[in-house]
């Protein structure tokens, strides 16, 4: 009979790493949450989005000219967005990091003081997979968040002038 494995303990390492990521998933769900509250008890508006799916997209992978965060946010969100998007500028942007088991979770936040809207954007990348686009970025001196749907339509794009605040730092010094 075929051995499954050698390690008697990989599957309770599996299932750990998988609590781990659960659990960071659900702290990133808060913060936004948390963040989202401040923002509306000083009187702006907000909405929060939950990304399906996160990819790191560097120009090899695709588009040369497109690089950045790609968040896949359900349909659900994508009419509410879409209004918010076209109504406003959106000129200035947080990002709040966290990191666990190899992949790097965040809040991307997007504002526009004018109208006191904020957008909130969590979602989830692996870090290994994130030298191509850290590269890109460093190289451009900028950073582009994208969100789409799953059927790849494109809802909105946006610029931002300090790609280092997506990235862990060593990872990105790395790059440079």
């Amino acid at each position: 009979m075929p051995e499954t494995s050698e390690n008697p303990d990989q599957g309770d390492r599996i299932a750990a790493r998988s609590d781990g990521l659960k659990e960071a998933w659900a702290a990133t769900l808060d913060d936004m949450d948390a963040l989202a509250a401040e923002y509306e008890a000083d009187g702006w508006e907000t909405l929060t989005i939950p990304a399906g799916h996160t990819s790191t997209e560097a120009p090899e992978s695709g588009d040369e000219e497109r690089f950045g965060l790609v968040y896949v946010i359900p349909d659900n969100y994508a009419e509410e967005f879409s209004d918010v998007f076209d109504d406003g500028e959106f000129p200035r942007y947080d990002v709040f990091r966290n990191e666990s088991h190899g992949q790097v979770f965040l809040v991307t936040l997007l504002a526009d003081p004018e109208s006191e809207t904020a957008v909130f954007v969590a979602g989830g990348f692996e870090r290994r997979g994130s030298r191509p686009l850290m590269g890109a970025a460093s190289d451009a001196g900028t950073m582009y968040t994208h969100l789409q749907t799953l059927d790849g339509t494109q809802l909105g794009s946006f610029e931002h002038d300090d790609p280092e605040k997506f990235f862990p730092a060593t990872d990105y010094d790395a790059v440079r």
